[in-house]
């Protein structure tokens, strides 16, 4: 199978406060920026091994999520191929042992993505809640434009939506 697709993958739990900042970052990106049609936007909440055919399509695979990196709460980093699975040493929450699972699955089977990123952050809170902290929501835009110079760095096209 030829791949050459290009997909952001939002993950994270939205009950749990800033668990899931992944997917309201995807949420952003979605509604500011037009994209071409070789780039898909994922909303995977928790859905861990439930991914795994979308990984089937890709050849470049961006994950945006809540991260325990140890740092200061909105401290945003990214991580490339296989720096990946050792930053989930610690996890926030159950999904976490779904994505590690499903980057291993990929592997095993030959699926795996020519590239992979993910773009964390250091939640806040991760108790249970519908609303992200001030802290977060305060660096909500950093991200969003953290997933959008990487997705223009790997060629993909896109613009601002015009108003």
């Amino acid at each position: 199978m030829v791949k050459n697709n290009i997909l952001v993958i939002g993950l994270g739990n939205i009950l749990l406060r800033d668990e899931g900042v992944g997917v309201h970052a995807i949420r952003i990106l979605k509604e500011r920026y037009r994209f071409d049609p070789c780039l898909e936007i994922i909303d995977g909440g928790t859905l861990g091994l439930d991914l795994l055919p979308f990984l089937e399509t890709g050849d470049k695979v961006l994950f945006v999520d809540a991260i325990d990196f140890g740092k200061k709460p909105g401290y945003i980093e990214e991580i490339e191929d296989d720096e990946i699975l050792p930053a989930f040493q610690t996890k926030l929450s159950v999904h976490h042992i779904g994505l590690s699972d499903l980057l291993l699955a990929a592997k095993w089977m030959d699926l795996k993505p020519v590239k992979i990123c993910l773009i964390g952050i250091q939640p806040e809170s991760v108790e249970m809640g519908l609303e992200m902290t001030d802290c977060i929501i305060g660096k909500l835009t950093e991200l969003v434009d953290w997933v959008f110079q990487k997705l223009k760095a790997w060629g993909a096209t896109c613009a601002l939506q015009s108003l």
